[in-house]
């Protein structure tokens, strides 16, 4: 974790580095000073002008990635353990997975109406798809000689999965959560900005066409603060949940 952290950390200097350098060489409005930029973001968030619209971005993240987590983790396991079902479902998802969801966005906003349930049902797709392929592999390669070995135990189906399938499959699952969490925000900025009107994706547009380009940062930086925060609690729950992994390593 330590090493984690100082990486990030590096990598934050160099970026806000690069950021004052090209600052200083353009001169043009469009492009502040890093310091400029956070300081209008410090003050948006403390009067609240930019506080709502993060809130309203992060309970929409996190709906949806509780939502895709809640039916992908399932459905992937079933795939990757039940033979049948994975027959069945395996050209579905094969058919599927690699289309751009984000297209859907148009059809959505007319079946389900504006609101939040649209950008939150096209998030979850996009991050459904992604999880339930990963978790599919990682339970369908679980080695037969661990599944003997429980079976010698005499475990049953519940204790299997308990100690056995679910372990195995956890690194994985949260990797690609991990890897998802920068489309899932991706696709909220899209979303966000296509019939809406509150939103860190909205406040960024929204600062780009009225050339409130302080604002506009301050949104830009919101939003990668939520990339970075939901990051890091990925980490920490792969750190806490698969304390065996990290002993391996």
């Amino acid at each position: 974790m330590k090493s984690k952290f100082a990486n990030g950390l590096l990598g934050l200097v160099l970026v806000l580095l690069c950021w004052q350098l090209g600052s200083m060489a353009l001169q043009k409005p469009f492009l502040p000073t890093p310091a400029a930029s956070f300081a209008a973001f410090l003050q948006m968030l403390l009067t609240g002008e930019l506080g709502q619209h993060f809130i309203i971005s992060t309970a929409r993240i996190l709906c949806s990635i509780g939502l895709a987590m809640v039916l992908a983790v399932p459905v992937g396991l079933a795939m990757g353990r039940i033979a049948w079902l994975g027959r069945l479902l395996n050209p579905i998802v094969y058919l599927l997975y690699p289309l751009p969801k984000v297209v859907f966005l148009p059809i959505i906003v007319v079946l389900m109406g504006l609101g939040n349930w649209p950008k939150i049902f096209l998030i979850a797709l996009v991050v459904f798809f992604q999880i339930v392929v990963v978790t599919r592999d990682a339970a369908s390669s679980i080695p037969q000689a661990s599944l003997q070995s429980m079976r010698s135990l005499h475990a049953t189906p519940w204790q299997t999965f308990q100690h056995l399938i679910l372990p195995s499959c956890l690194p994985q699952i949260l990797t690609s959560l991990r890897i998802t969490l920068g489309t899932a925000i991706a696709i909220l900025f899209f979303a966000e900005t296509f019939a809406s009107f509150d939103g860190l994706g909205y406040f960024i547009l929204d600062g780009m066409e009225t050339r409130d380009y302080p604002a506009m940062y301050a949104g830009i930086i919101g939003l990668a603060c939520l990339g970075l925060v939901l990051y890091w609690l990925v980490d920490l729950l792969e750190h806490r949940l698969c304390r065996w992994q990290q002993k391996e390593r």
